[in-house]
């Protein structure tokens, strides 16, 4: 069996970040883990989920506990590790900034021979294999691709690693309060609680919020993750709830700026 990663003592929120465009991605080239740097549109996209971090408060309110958050931990592939400096140096007083942790875990799926290659070349190339993918990835990786089982076991040994930070930055650990309903708006506003962020890849953090949500790896499609959005995660009581999933609004000004469409996912 394995071991359960929500410990009871976890009270906490984890915030999960995409990171900004890749050059890759303006191009509409598989990544995989390679390292493209952000795009310049990927840049203005850290610089404005950074500015919203940084003002939770601002309508609509981000479901966050108040204060800085305990750490930022971040895939150490360039495109998320920017984005990841970025949403730390938004931080208003230098004492609020968190440290940022690198996790080798959470680089992004290995891809194989796609890595580097555009859309229409896999299409061409590797049109069989690409379909299997998409209709059931759980043994059709990439040729020479990480297997989805494999990624997924070093992304619960990250959460395993950054789950504990979280409860031990706790004041004390709780217990569990009948007087705080599991239902939104009901009960006593919930205490300080430490919070932390992670800074990473749409194919990692598909297999986190599975892991976290305890679903299948089957249902590996089911959560899209677009570029800078915002998903938070409360945990408590054993069990992880999902508060928000691609919040992006503060994305509206490129939008606007660009005149374009809204972000690439």
């Amino acid at each position: 069996m394995t071991t359960p990663l929500i410990h009871p003592a976890i009270d906490a929120t984890l915030v999960l970040v995409r990171h900004g465009e890749s050059t890759w991605i303006a191009e509409d080239r598989f990544q995989g883990r390679r390292d493209p740097p952000l795009s310049p549109r990927g840049e203005r996209q850290a610089a404005l989920v950074a500015t919203r971090l940084a003002d939770r408060l601002a309508p609509p309110s981000l479901p966050i506990p108040a204060g800085p958050p305990v750490a930022i931990w971040h895939s150490p592939l360039g495109r998320a590790r920017a984005t990841a400096a970025a949403i730390a140096g938004a931080m208003a007083v230098p004492t609020d900034r968190p440290p940022l942790v690198p996790e080798p875990e959470l680089s992004e799926i290995g891809q194989g021979e796609w890595e580097g290659l555009l859309l229409s070349q896999v299409v061409e190339r590797h049109a069989d294999a690409l379909a299997r993918w998409r209709r059931a990835p759980v043994g059709n990786e990439a040729p020479g691709g990480e297997p989805l089982a494999t990624a997924d076991g070093r992304v619960r040994a990250a959460l395993a690693g950054i789950l504990p930070a979280l409860a031990g930055a706790a004041p004390t650990s709780p217990a569990v309060d009948l007087r705080r309903s599991p239902v939104p708006g009901y009960g006593p506003p919930p205490p300080l609680r430490p919070w932390g962020i992670v800074v990473g890849h749409e194919g990692v953090f598909r297999l986190a919020l599975l892991t976290l949500l305890d679903l299948p790896l089957e249902r590996f499609w089911a959560f899209p993750f677009v570029l800078c959005g915002v998903t938070v995660v409360d945990l408590r009581d054993r069990r992880a709830v999902l508060r928000a999933h691609n919040l992006a609004d503060h994305l509206a000004p490129l939008d606007a700026e660009e005149g374009s469409d809204p972000p690439r996912a």
